[in-house]
């Protein structure tokens, strides 16, 4: 397959991640050059029971991007430092190198990623590995290889391995035909973008594995994540994190978006909350395989407002990027997270002035915000 051998050169070059899976004894073979006897062999082989006292062994992948830091920092203080394995294809910098284990994980090479799950008898998996909508319409094949061709190999090796699997989908992955406000679970998903084709994929393929296999695979659509420790990085909801270090830096943000453009947002902590309640909640409260979960919601207006009672020199203009304002218009405007809520307690926490508040608690040591505090 040398399309794919070229294009896994290209996303480790390019991009962050790897990836790794769940499972039980049905599993489709991949086209590895493994016969289907030796592959129930060595699941069989390799398999590991843990009993329910147990904490899980578990695998991050994609670990460098926004979410995989600090959802590894909140998996360790539960389940012991050395239980979770921070992976990427990038080099980590000195403080999450040595705040706990980390390995190099390409999702695009099945064969590594198998030996990894096998040699440190990995149970949980969370696969973070993916382009964003901005940087995918940039580069679609390589978007098209890691997005999708990434996650057929993290679902058969969960499938094969027996894991609990987590894959995160998005807003994006409805479109404009979806109704926009609110936005249920279940409704018609046309995405716009491959970014959001590829998470409609993802849900139906992990919905597939379960029913098919018996795959513990869990996903929640994330809104906007606004985070004070990341950079933006490439997605259409970032603006509401780059606003915070213009206006301490500058006292001036340029924003690519409407001044009217309503998404659904939410604060990393509660992002992290989710994702962990979701994996703890037991297999029977599940309805579904796919849920909303909501925070907030907000225009860059409405955030600018709020922004400048901390900045009141803030000087907010717009100059609006086509493609993302596009790729915008195609998102919900407010989640519907009813489904979660009920199944299994979801709660947030933060609210857009709590929001404010804390990021500018975390960055907002310069005068200028000191001053207006």
């Amino acid at each position: 397959m040398p399309v794919i051998r070229n294009l896994g050169r290209a996303a480790s070059q390019l991009l962050q991640g790897s990836g790794c899976g769940c499972g039980v004894s049905l599993v489709p073979v991949r086209a590895i050059g493994v016969s289907p006897r030796q592959v129930a062999s060595d699941a069989s082989f390799h398999s590991v029971t843990f009993s329910e006292s147990d904490h899980p062994r578990v695998l991050i992948t994609g670990g460098l991007g926004q979410l995989g830091v600090g959802l590894a920092k909140l998996l360790r203080k539960r389940f012991g430092k050395n239980n979770v394995i921070l992976s990427d294809i990038r080099k980590p910098a000195d403080n999450v190198f040595y705040s706990g284990p980390f390995i190099f994980a390409d999702i695009l090479d099945y064969k590594n990623l198998r030996e990894i799950v096998v040699n440190n008898r990995i149970t949980w998996l969370f696969h973070y590995s993916a382009l964003l909508s901005a940087v995918g319409e940039a580069n679609v094949p390589l978007a098209r290889a890691v997005n999708i061709t990434g996650l057929h190999n993290v679902l058969d090796i969960a499938a094969e391995h027996n894991l609990r699997l987590f894959v995160p989908s998005t807003i994006g992955a409805f479109g404009p035909t979806s109704p926009r406000d609110p936005t249920p679970d279940l409704c018609i998903q046309r995405p716009r973008t491959i970014y959001g084709v590829s998470k409609v994929h993802a849900e139906l393929m992990g919905e597939y594995y379960h029913y098919r296999y018996g795959l513990d695979f869990r996903c929640l659509r994330y809104p906007g994540i606004i985070s004070a420790d990341s950079q933006p990085g490439g997605g259409t909801t970032d603006y509401a994190v780059k606003i915070f270090h213009d206006a301490i830096k500058t006292g001036k943000f340029k924003c690519y978006l409407r001044p009217d453009t309503r998404l659904p947002m939410m604060y990393i902590d509660d992002c992290l909350k989710a994702t962990l309640e979701i994996m703890e909640a037991p297999a029977e409260a599940l309805t579904m395989r796919t849920y909303n979960i909501s925070a907030m919601s907000f225009t860059p207006e409405e955030l600018a407002q709020e922004v400048q009672k901390y900045v009141p020199e803030l000087q907010m203009t717009y100059n609006v990027d086509q493609v993302r304002q596009a790729i915008a218009d195609s998102w919900p405007m407010n989640f519907d997270d009813s489904n979660a809520r009920r199944d299994w307690g979801w709660k947030h926490d933060y609210d857009l002035p709590e929001l404010v508040t804390t990021m500018f608690s975390y960055l907002g040591s310069d005068s200028r915000v000191a001053q207006a505090n």
